[in-house]
C-alpha cells in the first residue's frame, strides 16, 4: 500500500507540473511574431447569433459566469468603472445589455478583453492557429489564419515583444438583437521585427516601441448559458 500510495504522489505530481509548464507556455509569455500590418484582415462586423456557433473553449471574460444579480436593473450601476461622460449612446449600450444579462459587469469585461487581447496577440504571433481558432469568430479566424498561411509562403520570421497595455477602454455597446456586442480600443506598446529566412531584417527596428492603437469587437449571445464571448471584428480607428 505505502509503494501505491508513493506512486500516486508522483504521478499527481508530474501530470501537475505538466499543466503548470503548458499554462505558462500559453499565458506567461509575452514575445513572438508580429508585425506592423498584423491586423489587415477586418471582415465585416458580425455578431453570434446561436449559441451552437460558438465553440466550447473561448476565453470568458469577467463577470460573465458569475450569480445572477436578482436586483433590478435599474438599481444596478452597469456602467461602474467605464467613463461614459458625454456619450449618452455608451451608457444606454450597456444599460441594455445589463437589462439582458443581469450578470454583465462593464470594469470586469475590460479586464477579460486585456486578457483576451494579450492572448490572441501571441497566438497569432506564433501562428497558433489551435488557440486562435476557439477565440474568433469564424470570417475573423479565416483572415488570420490566411495571414499566417502566407507569412509561412513568404518564410518570414516575425517577432513582437508586447512590452505592455497602456489602456483599454469601452468605446461602443449594444443590444443586437439578442446579442451582445462590445467594441474595446487598446492602446499598446510593442516592437515589431520581420525577418527573411536568413535571419536578416526586412520589416521594423528591434530596438523600436511602437505605441499601437487597435479597436476589437466582442458578441455573445445573451439567452445562452455559455458565458463565452468571442472576438467579431478588428479596425484600426481612424
Amino acid at each position: 500500500m505505502g509503494d501505491l500510495a508513493f506512486l500516486d504522489i508522483v504521478l499527481f505530481a508530474a501530470v501537475a507540473g505538466f499543466l503548470i509548464l503548458r499554462l505558462r507556455s500559453v499565458l506567461g509569455r509575452r514575445t513572438g511574431g508580429e508585425d506592423a500590418e498584423r491586423w489587415r484582415p477586418r471582415p465585416p462586423e458580425r455578431t453570434i447569433e446561436r449559441a451552437e456557433q460558438m465553440p466550447d473553449n473561448v476565453t470568458p471574460f469577467p463577470g460573465a459566469s458569475r450569480p445572477v444579480d436578482t436586483a433590478p436593473a435599474e438599481t444596478v450601476n452597469s456602467t461602474a468603472g467605464v467613463d461614459t461622460t458625454g456619450n449618452p449612446a455608451l451608457r444606454q449600450g450597456i444599460d441594455d445589455i445589463r437589462r439582458a444579462d443581469p450578470s454583465f459587469d462593464a470594469a470586469g469585461f475590460v479586464d477579460g478583453a486585456k486578457g483576451a487581447f494579450e492572448m490572441i496577440v501571441l497566438a497569432f504571433a506564433q501562428g497558433d492557429t489551435g488557440t486562435l481558432k476557439p477565440l474568433l469568430a469564424p470570417d475573423v479566424y479565416q483572415g488570420f489564419e490566411t495571414a499566417i498561411k502566407d507569412r509561412l509562403a513568404a518564410k518570414q520570421t516575425l517577432e513582437t515583444t508586447l512590452v505592455g497595455i497602456r489602456t483599454a477602454e469601452i468605446v461602443e455597446a449594444k443590444l443586437d438583437g439578442r446579442n451582445a456586442v462590445v467594441t474595446v480600443k487598446f492602446v499598446s506598446e510593442q516592437v515589431n521585427v520581420t525577418r527573411d529566412a536568413d535571419g536578416n531584417v526586412v520589416d521594423g527596428e528591434a530596438a523600436k516601441v511602437l505605441r499601437l492603437t487597435d479597436q476589437w469587437t466582442f458578441a455573445r449571445d445573451t439567452r445562452s448559458r455559455d458565458p463565452n464571448w468571442a472576438l467579431v471584428r478588428t479596425e484600426e480607428p481612424a
